[in-house]
């Protein structure tokens, strides 16, 4: 190990290694052929207490898997999960768990290479990455933190020197991941079906302490059902979160649901352009589960999913205990909807409530769906108008479907804000920027023949969607014509 990277400032505290050997197995990551740092995250870097320079200056060899951190202790983790509706024992085939670093803020962050090699779990697969899938993680990912959504994050991207083959041969590449863990609702699936009453215990005790300590206090049988409520309302908020910014997820299995509440897994995501509630990105998603209207109902699907694993902990027989899971469930539909409409409303620049709020929002996405309108812009429409008002000016492109129109701005002079108030709270429910599919694209192409200037200049346009900079003037627009069908792929 060299000087610089004992002094970076690593403070590793790796309790989900002391779980049950049930849980996950000792892997340490393949080394690589030459190691290269693509992107460092310094801001992310500084948050955790580590000397991004002394980074920069040698931690690719950290990054590829050539070399481990002072006190890292690199495992696997064991999972389960549905995939498209079909139950399977999982687990990380291809990422590494280096342990759990303790920031200066006094957080517990997960610090995982993705990419990093065959593991126990890898089912014949090579354990690699490809640089375009792993950029893109970075990419969507940080976007996703400065839009305000619960995310996992990305410390770094390193490259191997390596080709990885899928469909042609790639530059391979390995991701750093930071996140506040990586709990599944398949972990408990697949401690549930290991069917030891201690294992899943000692799993739920983890993820409360990880995550809901304040339920640490609560009698051991009240745990299960305040854990499940908790997972349940953390869900339900980012779900929401996703439909109003017009993020598809695509691969909602429920091995990529994490009882953080935090988005994990950036596969074959992709945003919306024209708004159409059918719409699906991945190229496995044949029948179109995870379509963009239909990931709130997927998540109470999974959410059912992880009460039935937490089922053996709750006191109690028969239909009693299930009474008490599905009691918790059943708020779901309530809860998504209660996020949802606040959201709606600070989207339309609305702090009151009235009834007719929701068909009101309703209508918009109606008539946007007939028009084939980009979602991103008409929100931004919205925003710039009210922004006009605001100033006195008069607004610089007319309001999609008038008739709408009328009615918005009728209910906005019945709000008591001013104006000026109104159109701040809309700027930051309704961002100029997203990351585009057409220039995610653009970027990555160029990045993996070389050229990282266009994913540097996409980085800076995505730092702060909600306002209009110079460094993201270009990035406003929606994709050029003939685009056609956007398809994205898992990279495995």
């Amino acid at each position: 190990m060299t000087r610089s990277m004992a002094a970076v400032g690593w403070r590793f505290d790796n309790s989900y290694a002391r779980l049950s050997e049930l849980l996950c197995t000792p892997a340490d990551p393949v080394p690589v052929r030459t190691p290269g740092l693509v992107l460092l995250n310094e801001p992310l870097a500084a948050e955790l207490g580590l000397d991004a320079g002394l980074l920069r200056e040698a931690g690719a060899a950290i990054f590829a898997g050539n070399e481990l951190p002072p006190g890292a202790e690199p495992i696997a983790q064991a999972y389960a999960g549905h995939q498209f509706g079909h139950f399977t024992n999982l687990g990380d085939g291809r990422a590494i768990l280096l342990g759990e670093q303790l920031t200066p803020a006094g957080h517990r962050r997960d610090i995982q290479l993705k990419g990093a090699g065959r593991t126990r779990y890898s089912r014949g697969g090579d354990g690699r990455a490809a640089l375009g899938p792993m950029l893109r993680e970075y990419v969507v990912s940080e976007a996703m933190q400065a839009l305000g959504i619960p995310t996992t994050r990305s410390l770094a991207v390193a490259t191997t020197g390596e080709v990885v083959m899928r469909t042609t041969p790639l530059p391979g590449a390995v991701l750093t991941r930071v996140a506040s863990s990586h709990i599944r609702v398949g972990t408990f699936q697949y401690a549930a079906a290991v069917g030891r009453r201690d294992l899943l215990e000692a799993l739920l005790e983890h993820a409360i302490a990880r995550h809901d300590p304040e339920l640490a206090d609560l009698d051991a049988g009240d745990r299960p059902v305040a854990f499940l409520e908790a997972v349940v309302e953390r869900q339900a908020a980012l779900v929401a979160r996703w439909m109003l910014v017009g993020f598809v997820h695509g691969v909602m299995n429920t091995d990529n649901m994490a009882v953080s509440g935090e988005t994990i897994d950036y596969g074959p995501c992709a945003f919306l352009d024209a708004y159409d509630p059918a719409t699906v990105f991945s190229s496995i998603d044949e029948h179109g589960r995870y379509a963009y209207a239909n990931q709130p109902a997927i998540a109470h699907w999974n959410l059912a999913r992880l009460a039935e694993s937490l089922l053996p902990l709750i006191p109690g027989e028969g239909d009693a205990v299930i009474e008490r899971a599905r009691g918790v469930l059943d708020t779901y539909p309530d809860r998504f909807a209660g996020h949802h409409l606040a959201g709606a409303r600070a989207k339309l620049g609305l702090a009151t409530a009235e009834a007719g709020d929701r068909p009101l929002f309703d209508e918009l996405l109606e008539r946007m769906h007939r028009a084939g309108a980009d979602f991103t812009a008409t929100f931004a429409g919205l925003t710039a108008a009210v922004q006009a008002t605001a100033s006195g000016q008069a607004s610089a492109a007319p309001l999609p479907f008038p008739d709408w129109a009328d009615a918005w701005r009728a209910r906005l002079a019945r709000e008591p804000a001013p104006a000026a108030e109104i159109a701040a709270r809309m700027r930051q429910a309704n961002p100029l920027v997203i990351p585009r599919n057409h220039r995610v694209e653009e970027a990555l192409t160029a990045a993996e023949g070389g050229d990282r200037g266009p994913l540097k200049r996409l980085l800076d346009a995505l730092r702060d969607p909600c306002t209009a900079t110079a460094a993201n003037e270009p990035y406003r627009g929606g994709p050029p014509p003939g685009c056609g069908k956007y398809r994205t792929f898992c990279g495995t």
